[in-house]
């Protein structure tokens, strides 16, 4: 693999369209592991399917169009699952499982009866190479959105994700951190489907949030360190996908995936390594 492919406009977009889902998607995916709801990243990423779809037959291929739609969609489908878990017996993660599985199927179905193959390949599995200027002008406004909000919500969100009894009891919003975190998950999953497909629009958010545990108990360098490797992970993927003529997305979740088997393998805290092969001056 060579930086050559870099000569080509087509693949330097595709490099700041990744860039930019690490940079807003990766620290959401860390708060999203700290507070154990990493399956429901994965939940709304798919979720968004039928807002997308449906903007899709109404508007045909209009980004703002197909962003707006997947982000209601996203929400109205947490809405719902949390709304049923509170008037039933329910627990959220069933209740989540259920409304995913009937949205991925709506959109697929929405999709096969009113686009092609292409069409259907292109949303699912997203093309970074096909991301334009304004597109990428908007993911960057939202990954700066995301970045911003996140500082000022950070200490609280901190709070709510570690002890939310303790934030309710000093008079803390936790319900309303919880909100506006969540919005912006399932925003960042909009910014990202155009790049990554709704099948892996998680995979930038979640697996180097993960990875990143094994290297280090900071959560500041845990959010810096997952950011690295996403950006990390992108500009390898798109070289290895440039020079064997693969499908871009797939290529990048795969590296950042070899990222998170050498993390559990080697990495300082809680990995294989650290667990059954101590270094001896650390275990006395």
């Amino acid at each position: 693999m060579s930086i050559d492919f870099l000569s080509d406009p087509a693949m330097k977009r595709a490099l700041i369209g990744a860039a930019l889902v690490s940079i807003g998607s990766a620290p959401l995916g860390v708060f999203l592991v700290l507070r154990r709801m990493s399956l429901m990243g994965d939940v709304m990423a798919h979720a968004i399917l039928p807002g997308v779809a449906a903007a899709f037959i109404i508007c045909g291929m209009s980004i703002p169009a197909m962003s707006l739609g997947g982000l209601a969609a996203g929400l109205t489908v947490a809405l719902a699952a949390g709304f049923v878990t509170r008037i039933t017996a329910l627990r959220e993660d069933a209740s989540l499982a259920a409304f995913y599985l009937i949205a991925v199927a709506a959109g697929v179905l929405m999709i096969a009866l009113h686009g092609n193959a292409q069409d259907m390949e292109d949303i699912l599995f997203g093309d970074p190479q096909s991301l334009d200027a304004p597109l990428l002008r908007l993911m960057a406004c939202i990954s700066g959105v995301t970045l911003i909000t996140l500082v000022v919500i950070y200490r609280a969100l901190v709070v709510e994700s570690f002890d939310p009894v303790f934030l309710r009891s000093v008079g803390g919003k936790g319900g309303l951190v919880h909100a506006v975190f969540l919005t912006l998950a399932v925003l960042n999953m909009v910014e990202s489907y155009r790049a990554m497909g709704t099948l892996m629009a998680a995979g930038l958010m979640l697996i180097p949030a993960i990875a990143a545990q094994f290297w280090t108990q900071s959560l500041r360098a845990m959010l810096a360190l997952s950011v690295l490797m996403g950006m990390s992970g992108a500009f390898i993927g798109l070289a290895w996908a440039s020079s064997a003529h693969l499908p871009s997305g797939p290529a990048i979740i795969l590296i950042v995936g070899g990222f998170y088997i050498l993390s559990l393998l080697f990495g300082r805290f809680g990995s294989v390594r650290s667990r059954y092969f101590p270094f001896r001056h650390l275990s006395r």
